[in-house]
């Protein structure tokens, strides 16, 4: 019914982390022969910021998947209160329940193979690269 909600507030929290992340990554000041200095953000592999937008375009993604399905049904609706699960209390109570246990192991799920796969490039990004050599030798 509103399993999605916990998802898009991970979303939320996560778009939120990463811009910030991104502001603060590493900064150099690279000097100019003239005096002046620009900075310059160092490269790294895979910059933390950009995998953690990874993570919000997958939760963001099911987001809007699950909010469509949830419309399609009939689960939301354009007036107030918008769920229809939350008419009732005998309903909000079966929405909570849902929430805490569909909804967290959805993000929870989402989040764990996005860790998989950032881990994966990371580690992919930082192998050695073979020379051509190397590589006929095979």
């Amino acid at each position: 019914m509103a399993c999605f909600l916990v998802t898009a507030a991970e979303a939320v929290v996560v778009t939120v982390i990463a811009q910030a992340v991104k502001k603060k990554e590493s900064v150099t000041a690279v000097k100019l022969e003239n005096g002046q200095s620009i900075p310059v953000r160092e490269k790294s592999a895979i910059p933390v910021s950009r995998k953690l937008m990874w993570l919000a375009y997958l939760l963001w993604g099911g987001v809007a998947l699950l909010a469509f399905e949830h419309v399609w049904h009939g689960e939301v609706v354009p007036w107030f209160p918008f769920l229809t699960a939350a008419a009732s209390p005998g309903d909000a109570a079966e929405m909570l329940h849902e929430m805490s246990t569909i909804g967290v192991l959805m993000a929870v799920l989402v989040t764990a193979v996005w860790g998989v796969v950032a881990a994966t490039a990371g580690s992919i990004v930082k192998r050695p690269e073979r020379t051509a050599t190397a590589q006929a030798r095979r």
